[in-house]
């Protein structure tokens, strides 16, 4: 356990940096306590001095109690004169001091910097856009962020790859795009706080959601349809979205076409399929008679001890199975969910499982980092769960960047979360061609995504100013039963608000 004492002189009130700096301070320790009082015992004293001088001066020191010191210094030129600017600059220097103190200190270089959002390559887009150029905007990340030259490179390639796939990424402000949740799986993961809910003994909840989806479903329609505005991508997510019976996906994909505009013309629909358990023949054949070829199924390991650690009842044959049942079905686009650091695997089981997968090669692979997220049983039972650590973590994550290249995968999109495993990330890889739209769109943010359903959340991007505005219907089945129409309402008249804005 290590104590810390952080103390900002110059500034007032110092309670806005707080959360930014207990953040980086978990990058580096798992087990700390972050004081920021004036006084008090700790193992690790930071003072952090702040100069509004003709330039910003920010100087940082950190000692220990064995005397061991460190010093950074941060001074730059002000971007603006304008008070609430000037803030924003001052805490991003702030956060500068304090990486580069700890990373001096422990010796641990933070390949993100000081980037602790979701979406890294957003911003490489909007400065690419704002007009610098490629070497300047590398420059930025690695001088101001701290970013490595390694996740610059991997940044710029994603970049370069979504405008490949989407050259009007930048221009489909006036097209959304739909998210689609269902609710139910056959089991609940370990490691999951998306809204899903065991479906057996639900099918009384299970109608009422469908009749409550359709309603949603049609009254979105009747407004996209009257105001002309297309759709880009249909996503249906959850939850895994084949747990519902063959017939029932059959009706509502019928209803998609029957009430959104031009479904024909819309450029991708994808069904998560992940739970292997769920798959069928029959499903497949609703799946191909509707024109969806694209489905994920999520081995996450080929390691069956694993997998019953987690809470995934199907098996590692079963995986198998239903990918080659998917395939003699016509499905030609199918993306597989791999994991890393799951609980008892290193890099020799990792290894394994990318072994399994080349056996299969379906069109799309996403790696990602297991994220102890803060509502998951296996965060609140961690002690039960034993993962690897982050050197460990980091080598897995480079075997598969090497494996991905070599069976000539390219990397399309990006994200990261809140506690990820060796403050590492997940990325989408793609066979050039077959990459997914809506995970483009979904983290780029260039257009408004629509979410229906259970657990659904909509993100409104104004198509000027491009700020966002979320909106998310209630997770747990009961609510949504019962408080749909309400919810439909309330969205529409955001749809009106932000979709139909000016431009």
């Amino acid at each position: 356990m290590i104590s810390l004492r952080i103390d900002i002189c110059g500034l007032d009130p110092v309670e806005r940096f707080q959360r930014s700096l207990e953040v980086i301070t978990g990058l580096f320790f798992e087990e700390r306590t972050v004081s920021f009082m004036p006084t008090g015992e700790a193992n690790v004293r930071v003072t952090i001095v702040v100069r509004h001088e003709e330039q910003l001066v920010v100087t940082g020191t950190l000692h220990d109690e064995h005397d061991r010191t460190c010093s950074a210094r941060y001074e730059r030129a002000w971007k603006t004169t304008e008070e609430k600017g000037r803030m924003k600059q001052v805490k991003h220097a702030v956060s500068y001091i304090y990486l580069t103190l700890l990373q001096q200190y422990t010796g641990f270089v933070q390949q993100w910097g000081i980037l602790t959002g979701v979406r890294p390559v957003k911003l490489l887009h909007q400065t690419l856009r704002s007009g610098v150029t490629k070497e300047e905007a590398h420059r930025q990340l690695r001088e101001d962020y701290l970013v490595t030259d390694e996740k610059i490179q991997l940044m710029q390639q994603i970049v370069d790859r979504q405008l490949t796939v989407v050259p009007d990424l930048y221009d489909l402000s006036k097209e959304v795009s739909i998210y689609i949740g269902i609710p139910f799986c056959p089991t609940k993961c370990a490691y999951c706080t998306f809204p899903a809910y065991a479906i057996q003994g639900k099918q009384g909840s299970v109608d009422a959601f469908l009749i409550g989806l359709h309603y949603e479903m049609e009254q979105i329609g009747r407004f996209l349809r009257e105001r002309n505005i297309p759709i880009t991508t249909i996503y249906y997510g959850g939850g895994t979205p084949t747990s519902i019976t063959a017939e029932e996906m059959d009706a509502l994909y019928a209803h998609m076409y029957r009430v959104f505009p031009n479904v024909e013309r819309v450029r991708e629909i994808t069904v998560e399929a992940g739970r292997p358990d769920t798959i069928t023949p029959e499903k497949l054949a609703v799946l191909k008679k509707w024109n969806i070829d694209r489905i994920s199924i999520n081995p996450q390991s080929y390691i069956q001890e694993t997998l019953r650690a987690i809470g995934r009842h199907h098996t590692v044959d079963e995986t198998i199975e239903k990918f080659h049942l998917a395939r003699a079905a016509g499905m030609n686009n199918i993306n597989m969910d791999l994991i890393i650091g799951l609980p008892g695997e290193g890099v020799e089981q990792f290894c394994y499982t990318l072994e399994q997968t080349e056996k299969l090669m379906p069109e799309s692979l996403t790696v990602h980092t297991l994220s102890f997220k803060r509502a998951s049983e296996m965060t609140k039972n961690k002690e039960k769960y034993k993962v690897a650590d982050r050197d460990e973590i980091s080598e897995m994550m480079k075997r598969a960047e090497q494996w991905t290249k070599e069976k000539g995968y390219v990397p399309y999109y990006l994200y990261r979360q809140k506690n990820i495993l060796g403050n590492l990330e997940n990325v989408g890889y793609a066979l050039p061609g077959q990459e997914s739209i809506y995970n483009i769109m979904i983290m780029e943010e260039q257009q408004s995504i629509i979410g229906l359903g259970c657990g659904a959340s909509s993100k409104f991007v104004h198509p000027e100013t491009k700020a966002i505005t979320h909106f998310a219907n209630p997770k747990e089945p009961k609510a949504y039963n019962e408080n749909y129409e309400h919810y439909t309402k309330e969205k529409l008249n955001m749809m009106e608000q932000f979709i139909l804005a000016p431009r």
